[in-house]
């Protein structure tokens, strides 16, 4: 009978340390980390750079990046529980429902923080002052510059960037310019459209999850995004002739173009746009976009450089 008891207790326990390990990882959000994806840019336009190195580099680099963003995330999520009790898809966090003790994920958040910025010096002690650079920078997102409009925009463009120059640092190669303001430029218009998402979700009850919906409206965003979908693919096609590459990137261009004009028709048709990462693999428009992108690229920068 006791031995029975003991056995029962032990499963119990088994089951409930399974559980939390499981709500702590899904506290780092590995569903969003598609957009850490970006750290990989660097070694696709640096084909000849491409190694068993240089690709284990890359991936320990895409890891440490979705691991200090997951930090972000415990941050952002612990400030915003009470707030995301009110969202229609954000209750669902562990956080704000009540499944993860907020306490024990900020404990975890804090070894995983020094654990990944130690393991990046490793790799360049320069990426590790951009993780940390990107860390604070997002939290003073998650306390302030997220309700400072337009700013709070801008701030999640640069986040984007920050990915870019990270997946150059972590395999010691240079960034131009012109790769930097595209990643800019495309960061602007998918953070236009989560926001464009955010409003129409919310535009009943917009004080009740984030204050600085109220500051803006469907014509500004539109109009904003109009602005930065023109200058995305103004500039990307600058980039494929001046970057110093081989010309024939320019091939390249429709696919950009097309995969712009898809996401326009999913935020204002399909009204979606909120979690780019979801829409990359729901919409397989998107997605057979991209990899059509990506196979091009690599086939152009094989054959003609």
């Amino acid at each position: 009978m006791n031995s029975t008891n003991i056995n029962i207790t032990n499963e119990e326990i088994r089951l409930q340390h399974s559980n939390v390990f499981k709500l702590l990882f899904q506290q780092l959000r590995p569903k969003q980390w598609t957009k850490n994806l970006l750290v990989f840019a660097a070694l696709l336009f640096s084909f000849e750079m491409i190694s068993v190195t240089t690709i284990m580099n890359t991936l320990l680099g895409f890891f440490l990046f979705s691991f200090i963003s997951g930090c972000v995330y415990i941050i952002n999520d612990y400030v915003d529980r009470e707030a995301d009790q009110n969202h229609p898809v954000k209750r669902f966090r562990p956080m704000a429902s009540g499944a993860l003790n907020p306490n024990l994920a900020l404990t975890f958040g804090s070894f995983l923080l020094i654990a990944s910025l130690i393991v990046s010096y490793f790799l360049n002690p320069l990426f590790t002052l951009l993780l940390i650079a990107y860390f604070a920078l997002n939290v003073c997102y998650s306390f302030y510059l997220k309700h400072v409009v337009i700013v709070d925009i801008m701030v999640i463009a640069t986040g984007f960037v920050m990915r870019a120059i990270a997946g150059g640092l972590v395999i010691h190669v240079p960034f131009t310019p012109w790769f930097l303001i595209c990643t800019m430029l495309l960061s602007l218009f998918l953070a236009i459209g989560k926001r464009r998402h955010e409003l129409f979700l919310l535009e009943n009850e917009m004080g009740t999850h984030r204050k600085v919906l109220e500051k803006y409206s469907f014509t500004l965003l539109d109009q904003l995004n109009s602005i930065v979908t023109s200058a995305t693919i103004i500039s990307y096609s600058l980039f494929t002739f001046t970057s110093g590459r081989t010309v024939h990137l320019m091939w390249t261009i429709p696919f950009v173009i097309y995969g712009i004009f898809r996401y326009l028709y999913l935020i204002h048709i399909e009204k979606k746009g909120g979690s780019p990462d979801r829409v990359l693999f729901e919409d397989k428009h998107i997605l057979v976009t991209v990899i059509l992108y990506v196979a091009s690229v690599v086939c152009i920068l094989a054959v003609f450089e």
